[in-house]
């Protein structure tokens, strides 16, 4: 079932893009090959492939890590110092929950 119009303003919504016509056009064609290849990759029997858990290390290889090491954390105030806003001894930040 190909993409439509109203399927694409949703994802963009999702993502907060405000997307113009233009853009759902171009958008839509791409959106649904990519979806169609996605589709074809659900086909192929993965039963004898092993999970990975870094894909950047090829099959086995042990990526060298640093010891975990038990250090002092950082005072409130110069974990503070440098953040743009902050209030009752926490960084503030924008919302990114709520939408206009």
């Amino acid at each position: 079932m190909p993409l439509t119009e109203k399927d694409v303003r949703y994802v963009a919504e999702l993502a907060h893009l405000d997307l113009t016509d233009e853009e759902i056009r171009k958008f839509q064609p791409q959106l649904d090959a990519i979806l169609g290849y996605m589709q074809k990759l659900n086909q192929l029997d993965t039963t004898q492939v092993e999970p990975m858990a870094q894909v950047i290390a090829p099959g086995g290889v042990s990526l060298p890590l640093r010891p975990d090491r038990i250090h002092e954390s950082l005072p409130q105030e110069v974990a503070l110092a440098n953040a743009p806003e902050a209030g009752a001894g926490h960084f503030k930040v924008p919302s990114v929950i709520e939408r206009e």
